[in-house]
């Protein structure tokens, strides 16, 4: 895939290295000359330009790119060239980096955000993660609201240890996506059994978090 990076700093550039290790093909957008740092990710295409000026993404023909990734620290730029690469260049894919808490409720398909990224919210999800074996975990949601990606690491109690996947009933549209064991992600094939400490990922609408969670994790009796 072809994806565009907005902001060349350590968050976009780090992006960028993983996404080439992977196989793709990078564009970094960076506006601040001081910041194009070309040696430190030599592989990727570098571009001098305004990401929020449309005469700047028409010179990086983002119309081209599968997957555009606003990752600067300003969430007005973030929003604003999310909504051009949506709308004026069809991009199917969007990512934005939320920085201000107070300021996601604004990164949704309305500004032609598909996925958001707070990273405020995912590093108190993570926090919350190390001490909470068998909580729900939210740790993005996806287009605001209709859909978010949880988390949730089995107990020695829970009454899913030892069953394969294709005996599981997830509540609602709940999705097993991945299982994370040993440090290692895992497709959840249907023949798999889940163990215990298993962290299981799922995509599931919030009015179900509860449900998932009740399913999965025994109710304790005062």
């Amino acid at each position: 895939m072809r994806i565009s990076i907005v902001g060349a700093g350590n968050v976009g550039r780090s992006i960028a290295r993983e996404l080439i290790a992977n196989g793709h093909e990078v564009l970094l957008i960076e506006k601040e000359p001081h910041a194009i740092k070309s040696d430190t990710v030599p592989e990727a295409e570098w571009l001098l330009a305004d990401a929020c000026e449309m005469d700047s993404l028409a010179e990086a023909d983002l119309q081209t790119c599968d997957v555009s990734i606003a990752t600067t620290g300003d969430d007005k730029a973030n929003l604003v060239h999310t909504l051009l690469a949506k709308t004026e260049f069809g991009v199917p894919r969007t990512v934005a980096r939320v920085n201000h808490p107070s300021n996601e409720w604004m990164f949704d398909e309305q500004w032609g955000v598909d996925v958001a990224v707070s990273t405020p919210r995912i590093m108190s999800a993570l926090v919350e993660e190390a001490v909470s074996v068998g909580a729900v975990v939210r740790l993005m949601t996806f287009k605001k609201g209709s859909a978010n990606l949880v988390e949730l690491t089995l107990p020695e109690d829970s009454p899913a240890v030892g069953k394969r996947v294709r005996d599981l009933s997830f509540p609602g549209d709940g999705v097993l996506v991945a299982i994370v064991r040993d440090g290692r992600s895992r497709a959840p094939e249907q023949d798999a059994a889940v163990e215990v400490g298993d962290e299981l990922l799922f995509t599931i609408s919030e009015e179900h978090e509860r449900e998932l969670s009740h399913y999965l994790v025994p109710v304790t009796k005062g």
